[in-house]
């Protein structure tokens, strides 16, 4: 810890942020413009924020915050959660919550947040809601399972059913044409060397530019994986706990399905993962298993080619393989 940043623990809802710092003093003010000017008053010299990714609430102060040229960082509400927990705290209010935030940041000394830029929040938007259209279509889907299955499904219905779908599906499609032009336009060296990845297609490569800000929220491949949510968790303890390893599942859901789709392609196609799939079925595990060891694959290959500016080469041999 730098002993002259002047820490800030903020907890943000959607109203009100609550503040906590060096001085030991309590602060609250308004989730608005009027708030953060009161609040960049109190700040003494080399202030250092510090708040959790509270769903969108936390974006406009911390987007305001480094306008300003303040110091932000932005917590993984589980890694806070878990500190709060070592703390053995017993008590759960905003005010004790910034205190924690506080606390945790002169603990752990956390890593600077940029933000987005105006593309990278575009395509995220527009992720979302693609995501949203998505979701809406399992929705619908259902629904007409449900008439047809009653046996004398009503016309009207199933026409507006199959007239929504329609939409949605459209929408769908000019929403992934856009995030692809959008990706194109500021990462085209990026996405071009990425698609050229056995398994990883233009739309695969766009979306995990996308959602890894062009890898560059990220030091190492482990951070990647983890993200996504491809690290195995293992239970084991004694002689009673035995249980079966298993993926987090704790990290980007919507990366996680894409990259599991491609790894049906990367599984035949790619040197690497095909040899990976191959070697871990003969060893009588699961075909699943197997394909998501391939998402774990591909994902490090992807981070890799990111980092280093070269293409894929599938007889590339790492230097520090000997």
């Amino acid at each position: 810890m730098n002993e002259n940043t002047n820490y800030f623990g903020i907890d943000i809802s959607k109203d009100v942020f609550d503040v906590m710092g060096s001085d030991g003093l309590f602060h609250q003010f308004s989730n608005e413009l009027t708030g953060f000017k009161k609040f960049i008053k109190l700040m003494g010299s080399n202030p250092h924020c510090v708040m959790e990714s509270t769903g969108v609430y936390h974006l406009r102060l911390a987007y305001y915050l480094i306008e300003n040229n303040i110091k932000v960082s932005v917590e993984n509400p589980l890694s806070v959660k878990r500190f709060i927990q070592m703390k053995l705290s017993k008590i759960k209010t905003d005010k004790s919550d910034s205190k924690m935030i506080y606390e945790y940041a002169i603990m752990n000394s956390p890593s600077l947040w940029t933000g987005q830029t105006k593309s990278q929040k575009e395509c995220s938007h527009l992720l979302s809601l693609s995501n949203l259209y998505t979701k809406e279509i399992i929705v619908l889907k259902n629904k007409l399972h449900s008439e047809e299955a009653q046996g004398s499904p009503v016309p009207r219905v199933i026409r507006s059913i199959n007239r929504s779908l329609k939409f949605y599906k459209k929408e769908i499609e000019t929403l992934e044409i856009t995030v692809l032009k959008l990706v194109k336009q500021e990462y085209q060296d990026l996405h071009s060397r990425i698609k050229s990845i056995p398994g990883l297609g233009a739309k695969a490569s766009a979306l995990l530019i996308v959602l890894t800000d062009g890898f560059e929220r990220f030091n190492t491949a482990s951070e990647l994986c983890s993200f996504a949510g491809l690290t195995p968790i293992i239970r084991e303890s004694g002689s009673s706990i035995r249980s079966r390893p298993r993926i987090s599942k704790m990290g980007n859901r919507r990366l996680r399905k894409v990259l599991f789709i491609c790894s049906f392609s990367a599984s035949k196609h790619n040197k690497a993962c095909k040899e990976l799939y191959n070697r871990i079925v003969a060893k009588g595990k699961s075909k699943k298993l197997a394909l998501v060891a391939v998402c774990n694959k591909l994902l490090k290959q992807a981070f890799a080619i990111a980092k280093s500016h070269l293409w894929y080469d599938e007889n590339y041999r790492s230097v520090l393989v000997r």
